[in-house]
C-alpha cells in the first residue's frame, strides 16, 4: 500500500467579493464625509480586470482615498499587498487619478524564492511550483503546520494564502 501524502496549496489571491465590499463600503464613506463635500473624489471597482480606479481633486484628497480603501480593506482581512498602485496621472479637471491591480497569482521568481525558503527549513516536505501557486506535500501533517506557521512568521513581499489543505 502506498504512503499517504498529505498536502496544501500556497496561493497569493484576493477574495474578489470581500474587495467589492470593500469599496462600496469605501464610496459610502466618501459620500458621508464632512471633507469630501463638492467633491470629485471617487472609487470605482472593475471585477472583471481586477482593477480599482481611485480619483482625487488633489494628491492631499487621492491620499485620503487611499486611506479609506485601505482601512475598509483590512477590516475584511484583505491585505494592501495584494494591490499594486500604478504612477498617479492628472486627468479631466485637473483631478489625480490613480489606478491599482488586483494581484492574481505568485510570479515564478517569487515562487522560486518561496520555495527555496520552504527547502531550508529541513523538513521532509516537497514544494512544487504550479502554473502560479506552489503546492507543498509531506507524509506528515506536522510538517506542513509546521511550513504554514514559517512562512506566516516571514514577512514575504507577497500576501500569501493557504488552501485545499488534505
Amino acid at each position: 500500500m502506498a504512503k499517504e501524502n498529505f498536502s496544501f496549496d500556497i496561493i497569493s489571491e484576493a477574495d474578489l467579493q470581500e474587495v467589492d465590499n470593500a469599496v462600496n463600503q469605501a464610496k459610502k464613506e466618501i459620500i458621508q464625509r464632512f471633507d469630501f463635500k463638492g467633491s470629485k473624489s471617487s472609487i470605482e471597482y472593475n471585477r472583471d480586470e481586477k482593477k480599482i480606479n481611485l480619483v482625487g481633486d488633489d494628491g492631499f484628497k487621492l491620499r485620503s482615498v487611499k486611506e479609506i480603501l485601505a482601512t475598509k480593506l483590512a477590516k475584511r482581512g484583505v491585505s494592501m499587498k495584494l494591490l499594486t498602485f500604478n504612477e498617479p496621472q492628472k486627468v479631466f479637471g485637473g483631478c489625480l487619478q490613480q489606478v491599482a491591480d488586483l494581484a492574481s497569482g505568485i510570479p515564478h521568481e517569487k515562487a522560486k524564492e518561496l520555495v527555496k525558503i520552504i527547502r531550508e527549513m529541513g523538513l521532509k516536505v516537497q514544494a512544487q511550483i504550479e502554473g502560479e501557486k506552489i503546492r507543498v506535500f509531506s507524509p506528515k501533517k506536522d510538517d506542513l503546520q509546521v511550513v504554514i506557521a514559517h512562512i506566516r512568521k516571514i514577512d514575504f513581499s507577497l500576501a500569501l494564502t493557504f488552501c485545499n489543505y488534505r
